[in-house]
């Protein structure tokens, strides 16, 4: 059968962004191999919102694959010209140890890398890493491009929310690059910002929950709610995937986020579009001061010849509709 633009692979297939990253693979004429971690109580997962897409069908195969098990990535790799690495360990609340999801998060990520490397077809890696792998300094910066590293030392001391997750993927595309370097594999890594936009993963995407928290729960307890906040479209995320992919000649990291913003002017898009909402009024907005999130500049990338398609006011009014669609709202 005639694979079009080729063969390639995405871990974590069912996520936000990897499901999206599929949809657009078939639609740009990509025959995609996807892996799916086994459900551990033997229930066989339901990936009809991946099947029924458009093309599916005759050029989207699963495979069954688990980062604890790096080997068992072999035979989604096996004949793709391209990996996208979207699969990563997520524990906000702390169920494990720091140190065992860094080291299941490298591990799986560096077994992956020496698949590629012993396939002989991969001309290419693309890792999604993580806009937190960049700006967690000790001194606050306004601006930050790809030079920018998150200071491990200080996440394992001050432990800020979610930073177990932030240590797993600062040093996950730390070990990734350095593999490349070593071994002479071609690997680009993209680091995304806040993702919203519509979702076709049957769970509400985590990013969109910390996102729209004045719509899905308590306001006063968002960790994030003083903070200014960067952010970018699910599908611009998806095409720069499939972008460094394509193109000839890129290297290293490229940031991913064209937006800004605070919680107040999130809040004044939504109700300028959806008056409907009855957004309440958050003692913790009133005044509030928070760590201000840096604005993660992604000039590397549009230099490059990327161009961010969606505006900050269509994200939202996208995840909205995807939501009040799904029953989310």
């Amino acid at each position: 059968m005639a694979e079009g633009k080729g063969r390639v692979c995405v871990t974590g297939g069912t996520g936000f962004i990897g499901s999206w990253i599929i949809k657009s693979l078939l639609e740009n004429g990509y025959t995609v191999n996807t892996t799916v971690r086994a459900d551990p109580a033997g229930k066989k997962r339901d990936v009809s919102f991946l099947t029924n897409l458009p093309g599916a069908s005759q050029k989207l195969k699963f495979f069954n694959a688990d980062l604890s098990d790096p080997e068992s990535f072999n035979a989604a790799i096996e004949g793709c010209v391209g990996i996208f690495h979207t699969a990563t360990p997520m524990d906000f609340k702390m169920n494990e140890p720091e140190e065992i999801v860094t080291k299941r998060t490298i591990d799986g990520a560096l077994g992956i890398l020496k698949a590629c490397k012993n396939s002989k077809t991969v001309k290419r890696v693309v890792y999604t890493s993580s806009g937190s792998a960049v700006y967690y300094q000790e001194k606050e910066e306004d601006v930050m491009d790809e030079s920018y590293w998150s200071d491990v030392n200080i996440l394992r001391n001050l432990k800020p929310f979610g930073w177990s997750y932030v240590v797993s993927k600062t040093l996950a595309e730390k070990a990734v690059l350095e593999f490349g370097k070593e071994h002479g594999l071609n690997i680009v890594t993209l680091v995304p910002s806040f993702v919203a936009g519509p979702f076709i993963c049957p769970k509400l995407p985590g990013s969109i929950y910390t996102l729209l928290p004045f719509l899905f729960g308590d306001i006063d307890k968002n960790p994030l709610i003083a903070s200014r906040i960067h952010m970018v479209h699910v599908d611009d995320v998806a095409r720069a995937h499939i972008f460094l992919l394509e193109h000839p000649n890129i290297k290293g990291r490229y940031n991913c986020s064209p937006f800004i913003s605070t919680f107040d002017k999130i809040i004044d898009i939504i109700s300028s579009k959806y008056p409907e909402f009855q957004i309440p009024k958050s003692k913790v907005l009133m005044g509030a001061k928070g760590p201000k999130l840096p604005h993660l500049t992604s000039n590397k990338i549009m230099e490059a010849g990327f161009e961010f398609k969606h505006s900050i006011e269509e994200m939202f009014e996208d995840t909205i509709e995807c939501c009040k669609e799904k029953g989310y709202l």
